[in-house]
């Protein structure tokens, strides 16, 4: 995959999971209050570009594992 094609993949993916993570954790941790919106924003803002460069780093030796994985599987059937 081509670093750019790469790089927005790491992008959405990485948006859409730490979008969802954080709203959980801090519904969980600080309930319906009524700084939640400011509170998860915050989370989100500081999670996000973390998640998105580790998917971008780590995307290279996921795909090797799984490609390994996949080959396991498919042999021991």
């Amino acid at each position: 995959m081509e670093g750019k094609a790469r790089f927005i993949l790491a992008a959405t993916m990485s948006s859409m999971m730490v979008f969802m993570v954080t709203l959980i954790v801090t519904y969980l941790n600080l309930g319906l209050r009524g700084d939640f919106i400011a509170q998860w924003g915050k989370a989100y803002l500081i999670a996000w570009p973390i998640a998105a460069v580790t998917g971008y780093l780590i995307m290279p030796m996921s795909r090797r594992f799984t490609t390994l994985i996949v080959g396991l599987i498919d042999g021991g059937a």
